[in-house]
């Protein structure tokens, strides 16, 4: 069975997308990704772009998206990182936290620590979305 994740940061310039992207390479056919940002930036931030290349991944053709209402009831697994209460909350849906530093104004030393803690958080994701994700808050209401 396909999972629909979908990754939310404010700006969706840096930690969203660079989930989204491993997920999408370490997930294969196993999921559905998407990211979004309840402010979006107009453009990526640079300094994720080089630390994603440095991991192997092209984040160049990526835009940051807003998000919608039609993202969050789409997805069974909703992520957030720090967008506080701009993410809608839908019954059924399976609603986890990430507690991430903003990789905005970071250096590119900074930046990796951030890009290698979400690799890590993305690779523990990944068979749990086989099993269906039960942890963290669940709206089943």
């Amino acid at each position: 069975m396909t999972r629909s994740v979908l990754f939310v940061c404010v700006n969706n310039a840096g930690r969203s997308q660079m989930a989204a992207a491993f997920l999408s390479h370490l997930g294969g056919d196993l999921v559905e990704v998407r990211s979004a940002g309840s402010a979006p930036a107009d453009s990526l931030n640079p300094v994720v772009v080089e630390a994603m290349a440095e991991a192997g991944i092209d984040l160049t053709a990526e835009t940051p998206k807003v998000l919608t209402l039609d993202a969050v009831e789409a997805s069974d697994v909703v992520i957030t990182m720090g967008c506080g209460d701009a993410c809608p909350v839908f019954p059924g849906k399976t609603y986890l936290d990430w507690e991430l530093d903003d990789p905005a104004g970071k250096s590119l030393a900074e930046v990796r620590v951030i890009r290698d803690e979400i690799r890590n958080r993305v690779r523990a994701l990944v068979p749990e979305l086989g099993s269906g994700v039960d942890r963290g808050r669940t709206n089943t209401a």
